[in-house]
């Protein structure tokens, strides 16, 4: 699986989140709906998006709590020593009542059979006393110091819980209409794979822009697991898997692997909607079981454009990208696409 950049939490990217609310399953016309597939290619943006904001300020708001409690834990041990200084305060003037029996200090003074003892005594115990009153003097101050931080943490602390309940509420709201989209664009698919005739490019505008790395060579995927690999057997497949499968959701915007020209978009067979790219070198890249192309045959393509959306068209068992380094435009001339990247810097 490949990571995932993870951006700081701030006000105002929260108050732009929330003015989402232009999301919508219709335009603003209310006449028609918007093609699904490049409905579904902005909300993967917008959902993409909030869950990182929401993640963001979960974080946010598990730092501010442990500081928080950090701040506790300062204000218990500060309460400790004042209690401490307080019981000495007490065992110090227990000791001066004692010690004079309720006379007046002059009057110890003159019967003191070591007055110059007395004095020290009395120094000490003056000096003692002074010391614990500047001590906890020092210990109230911070004890409401920390108190006051203590305050200020916590409300800081709810504020993160609001804002991150709120990108909750709104990841939420996107990830359904995303999911109702996507239901939309899977009846679209097997509309045009039953009729053999896809519906035309997709084109997907901002949302369908990566950005340009300058790399020759990608995968045909951002995010991904790796199911079924090149060379595998099973039940599926009449002879051994031809590809590499990627484990992606419907509609998830697939891109082309490098620079090349689109020799075909297909609908319907085993591969249900499909593009082949002729590459430089003499090679072909598949892209199969799609839900949408978002090219047209003939056109140019770079490393990096979108070029449709997966799904699960034709022989397919649930949404994925099948994909395949072809020697030819056909079925049988496919060669491991792991090596294959690999040599060209890519790591599956």
């Amino acid at each position: 699986m490949s990571s995932r950049d993870r951006r700081h939490l701030f006000l105002p990217v929260l108050c732009a989140l929330l003015a989402l609310g232009y999301l919508a399953p219709h335009d603003a016309s209310g006449d028609t709906p918007p093609d699904p597939g490049a409905e579904v290619a902005r909300l993967y943006e917008e959902a993409s998006d909030a869950t990182q904001r929401y993640e963001a300020g979960l974080r946010a708001s598990r730092a501010q709590r442990r500081e928080a409690q950090r701040l506790e834990r300062r204000l218990a041990e500060e309460r400790r020593v004042l209690a401490t200084y307080r019981a000495d305060l007490g065992r110090i003037a227990s000791a001066q009542y004692r010690a004079g029996a309720g006379l007046p200090y002059t009057a110890r003074l003159l019967l003191a059979d070591d007055p110059e003892g007395l004095l020290r005594s009395q120094h000490a115990a003056n000096q003692a006393d002074l010391a614990v009153t500047n001590a906890i003097g020092r210990t109230q101050r911070a004890e409401r110091r920390l108190a006051e931080d203590e305050r200020t943490a916590a409300k800081v602390s709810r504020t993160l819980a609001r804002r991150a309940d709120e990108l909750g509420k709104l990841k939420t709201r996107i990830e359904n209409q995303l999911r109702d989209a996507q239901q939309r664009l899977e009846r679209q698919a097997e509309t045009s794979v039953t009729a053999g005739k896809c519906r035309g490019a997709v084109r997907m505008g901002n949302a369908g822009s990566p950005a340009r790395t300058g790399r020759p060579w990608m995968t045909p995927v951002r995010s991904y697991t790796l199911s079924a690999g090149y060379g595998g057997e099973g039940d599926r497949w009449a002879h051994r898997h031809s590809g590499q499968d990627f484990a992606v959701d419907t509609g998830t915007p697939v891109r082309a692997i490098g620079a090349g020209r689109v020799i075909r978009v297909g609908c319907g067979g085993a591969y249900g909607i499909e593009v082949v790219v002729r590459h430089d070198g003499g090679y072909y890249s598949q892209y199969a079981h799609l839900s949408a192309p978002a090219v047209d045959q003939g056109d140019r393509v770079r490393a990096g454009d979108w070029i449709g959306q997966s799904g699960s068209t034709g022989n397919s068992t649930g949404p994925h990208l099948h994909f395949e380094i072809r020697l030819t435009p056909y079925y049988g001339s496919a060669v491991d696409p792991g090596p294959w990247f690999a040599e060209r810097g890519v790591v599956l």
